[in-house]
């Protein structure tokens, strides 16, 4: 999210809400780093990535496939937010090649100066990209690219199959006194704020009434069971039967579905819910920028998408090309819903104040969930 610039209103700068719409229907839609004492010494032979951990650029037989193709080793350290991502680069200069930036956050991370321009030419499937993703000035600041179209999703509420018999529709079974200790939201400020302003009829990006988002969210609590940090601990707990219903994310629902066979189930519900998509970064000083741009070229790669979303779950690709060659499966009709998609506010760039205002508020609810 670049573009110094912003409507304030959940686009994506240059592309609009309506313009994505339309983009999408045209789809169809724990390791630790090496010291760095010997950095430059192993930066030509390896790739150095900041993830979510279980997010597609560590799966085994990808890297396997990408080391016999170009060589290269591909070392992980992951994050568990988007703000302790920041910290990481901030922190830790010239010591990640390859960073997943959320399209919310990638501005920031180029405003502090730790990631760079990227050089598109070395990027050979740029072209196959979802304009509507590509050139969003959420991922481009100044004429330049700071971030290469990834994959989209929704962040939305996924439940038990075995518990629901009927799909739940509306946002409100969060709060249904049926599902009491039954409930798990993220531990995230932001993600928490956004879904109390949908269900309180607001724009999630930029809600006026604070108050009334506060008030939802503690009356949240006869219902919460837990909060999740990961999708290995969601997976866990959820497979533990600690909760029932949950805000979760696209593409996790369909791993934990399709790869852990776990009796999940996923909606948009009728009030909606958050819409996003990811970028892949080059951190600022990379010690393996070569290498850099070679596995960003790899992850937008159709052949690794198409085998990541039938053999694990993905989210949707940015990527044309990706999605046309996906069978027809659950993860294809999950993205190709219009209609879900229309009812979706897309994450956009916030003010230090805003977040400030967000983190506190979560700050004072989760105080009162733990009395």
């Amino acid at each position: 999210m670049t573009g110094k610039t912003r409507d304030g209103k959940g686009s994506f700068g240059r592309v609009s809400r309506r313009q994505f719409v339309a983009g999408a229907s045209a789809l169809g839609v724990a390791a630790g780093l090496t010291p760095f004492g010997s950095r430059q010494a192993m930066a030509a032979g390896e790739v150095k990535v900041l993830n979510w951990q279980g997010y597609g650029t560590d799966e085994k037989w990808a890297l396997e496939a990408f080391k016999k193709a170009t060589g290269l080793d591909v070392v992980h350290e992951y994050y568990n937010s988007e703000s302790e991502m920041i910290t990481k680069l901030q922190t830790n200069p010239g010591a990640y090649d390859v960073i997943v930036t959320n399209s919310a956050w990638n501005d920031r991370a180029s405003e502090l100066g730790v990631i760079q321009p990227i050089d598109t030419a070395q990027i050979s499937h740029f072209g196959d990209l979802n304009p509507a993703f590509r050139d969003s000035d959420l991922l481009g600041a100044d004429g330049k690219v700071y971030g290469v179209s990834w994959v989209w999703g929704i962040t939305a509420v996924a439940y038990s199959t075995e518990v629901f018999k009927e799909t739940p529709k509306s946002l409100e079974a969060l709060w249904d006194a049926k599902n009491a200790k039954r409930v798990s939201f993220r531990d995230d400020a932001i993600e928490a704020v956004s879904f109390a302003a949908i269900a309180t009829g607001q724009d999630m990006n930029h809600p006026k009434d604070l108050a009334k988002v506060k008030e939802k969210l503690l009356a949240l609590k006869p219902n919460l069971a837990m909060l999740w940090s990961s999708e290995d601990d969601w997976n866990k707990q959820f497979q533990a039967k600690a909760f029932d219903i949950s805000i979760y994310w696209s593409g996790s629902a369909l791993r934990s579905k399709n790869n852990f066979k776990l009796p999940v189930g996923f909606v948009v519900p009728d009030e909606g819910a958050v819409g996003w998509f990811d970028g892949l970064a080059i951190g600022k000083d990379a010690p393996n920028a070569e290498g850099a741009h070679k596995f960003i070229d790899y992850m937008i790669d159709p052949t690794f998408y198409v085998e990541w979303a039938t053999k694990v779950g993905a989210p949707a690709s940015a990527n044309n090309a990706a999605m046309g060659a996906l069978p027809e499966s659950d993860d294809k009709t999950l993205y190709s819903d219009q209609a879900a998609i229309k009812r979706l506010q897309f994450m956009a760039p916030l003010t230090d104040e805003e977040r400030q205002a967000y983190s506190d508020l979560w700050a004072e609810v989760k105080t009162e969930f733990a009395k």
